[in-house]
């Protein structure tokens, strides 16, 4: 996925009411940014935290940018970027899956997005054949980390993310294929964890979902201020966690 135009790099003032953030972009101006994360961000909004901004032309807007990324990390170090919109992963699985880039969701000939199903959910992807029983795809951002090179989910307490657990469990149980897909948008993560600490109903849910046959595929991304491309599959440490 390519951002229209190179994204414009300043540096966190604050975020405030969920959805907003103060930037000082390079040039002194501050802007006000619109937050496209409704999650805590936990570890990822201390002023003076790098960041990355699109633009948009678009004057009928309230707010012209938006925050996308950060950076962590000392200058002249090891450095790691970190996507923090959650309205890219649907786009960005979907790009994958018809590019043929996750191996394990190849062979379907249909895709179609934010399907109806359950109890009044939507799927983020819907995956069909003729010849494979249909294939639901739920899609989860993950920034958190709190381990050198270990990502995590999920950074707070998500009932809608138990929620769709328990639906795509019935899912298997009405005889169709589920899967949970873990986007990590961190250039510095090799492997995944389940943040048993900050939502252990969630991870209770997990459990149960995987020994009712949801299956979990977690990868991770490329990124840049040009461009976020799914890069590889990551494995899902789903015991304890290295301290």
């Amino acid at each position: 996925m390519r951002f229209p135009s190179p994204l414009i790099r300043g540096v966190l003032i604050q975020r405030y009411k969920r959805f907003l953030a103060d930037v000082r972009l390079e040039s002194g101006e501050i802007v006000t940014a619109a937050c496209p994360n409704t999650g805590s961000m936990l570890g990822l909004t201390e002023p003076g935290t790098r960041v990355w901004l699109s633009s948009s032309s678009n004057t009928a807007r309230k707010y012209l940018h938006t925050w996308e990324m950060l950076e962590l990390g000392e200058e002249g170090g090891t450095r790691a970027l970190v996507g923090i919109n959650t309205g890219h992963p649907n786009n960005l699985v979907t790009e994958a899956i018809q590019a043929d880039r996750i191996p394990e969701l190849q062979g379907y000939s249909t895709l179609r997005r934010e399907v109806c199903y359950g109890n009044r959910c939507r799927i983020d992807i819907l995956l069909e054949s003729p010849r494979k029983a249909p294939c639901y795809v739920e899609v989860k951002n993950v920034h958190l980390s709190r381990r050198k090179n270990l990502a995590e989910f999920p950074d707070c307490r998500t009932e809608r993310g138990t929620k769709h657990l328990k639906e795509l469990s019935e899912m298997v149980r009405s005889g169709c294929r589920a899967v949970m897909f873990y986007l990590v948008q961190r250039t510095d993560a090799c492997a995944m964890a389940l943040a048993e600490d900050l939502d252990s109903t969630y991870i209770d849910h997990f459990r149960r979902a995987v020994d009712a046959g949801v299956e979990a595929l977690v990868y991770c991304c490329t990124l840049d201020e040009t461009e976020i491309v799914i890069d590889r599959a990551l494995p899902l440490i789903t015991g304890s966690t290295p301290s």
